[in-house]
Formats: C-alpha cells, structure tokens, sequence
C-alpha cells in the first residue's frame, strides 16, 4: 500500500506527512498509550527532532523504537 499523507498544524502553521499505514498505526497506537492524541505526539517528535531532520524520519525512527 502507499504513503498516507496527514495534515498537522505545528509551532503555528500547517505541514503535512506522508507515511507508510503501518507507520500510522504504530504512532496512534503510542498516542493512545501515552493518553495523547496522534497530533500532540506528533508535535512533540517535532519539537525534539535535530535540526535538518525530516519530519517523516523523526516520527519513522520513533515507531521503530517503541516496537523494538
């Protein structure tokens, strides 16, 4: 299946995200256990990633680290 993209408004502005389903699942999945919406965890992952980091990258690596 292909990319999902996704619309999220960060620091004060709209960006979107495009990833994998699987991807999406396992990042719903952490929000919900982390009693947070997908949006907040996103925001989150943004605020934290490194600078010149995609977006997409941050919130791959994160989902890999929570099913590792």
């Amino acid at each position: 299946m292909g990319l999902i993209k996704r619309s999220f408004s960060l620091s004060g502005h709209r960006t979107s995200v495009a990833l994998e389903p699987e991807f999406w699942s396992v990042l719903s999945d952490i929000a919900t256990r982390r009693g947070t919406s997908l949006s907040a965890l996103v925001a989150a992952v943004d605020a934290a990633r490194s600078p010149g980091q995609p977006l997409a990258s941050a919130l791959r690596i994160v989902a890999l680290q929570q099913r590792a």
